[in-house]
């Protein structure tokens, strides 16, 4: 075995054992030209534990999604400084893929049936897409195709450019 594939089957060895310990799923294709289709899939459960992760607001209790065919309804509590009360927080989360990168967008955010604040959207959008392209993303030379949600997972496709595909 030359060392090039040696170094293959390596990586991708690692990345499977990874992807196992992650709750994360994978199938890979090696393509015509020696790069590689891969797609991730994840569950509600690891979803939930990655946004939880990355809206990272210690007063956010109890966060659930529900995966819908297209989208994601996500609910959680939020404890109120200084106080036993707690707020009801519900939004829509939608991922999409822009320049090889997965995009989310939150809409209808609502606290208490109150529009929570644009620059706390803002700034949660970008760090859940941050996160759930880390919890994907497998390669550093890959690219995001594509991403679907359903009723039982979260499913992204990537492009991983490889030494083969790149004339190495």
């Amino acid at each position: 075995m030359n060392s090039n594939l040696k170094l293959i089957v390596s990586i991708l060895v690692i990345g499977l054992l990874g992807l196992l310990v992650s709750g994360c799923a994978a199938t890979i294709t090696r393509n015509a030209d020696g790069s590689l289709t891969v797609e991730t899939s994840m569950t509600a459960d690891s979803l939930q534990s990655e946004l939880t992760a990355a809206i990272a607001d210690p007063l956010i209790q109890d966060l659930t999604v529900q995966l819908q065919s297209g989208y994601i309804d996500v609910s959680a509590t939020r404890k109120r400084l200084n106080s036993d009360q707690t707020d009801s927080l519900t939004f829509r989360l939608d991922l999409g893929v822009s320049n090889g990168h997965l995009t989310a967008s939150i809409s209808n955010a609502l606290l208490d049936g109150q529009p929570l604040e644009a620059n706390r959207v803002a700034e949660w959008n970008g760090r859940i897409a941050n996160r759930l392209e880390q919890f994907g993303q497998r390669r550093a030379n890959s690219s995001l195709q594509s991403v679907s949600v359903t009723n039982q997972a979260i499913t992204m496709t990537w492009h991983v450019e490889t030494a083969r595909s790149q004339g190495n």
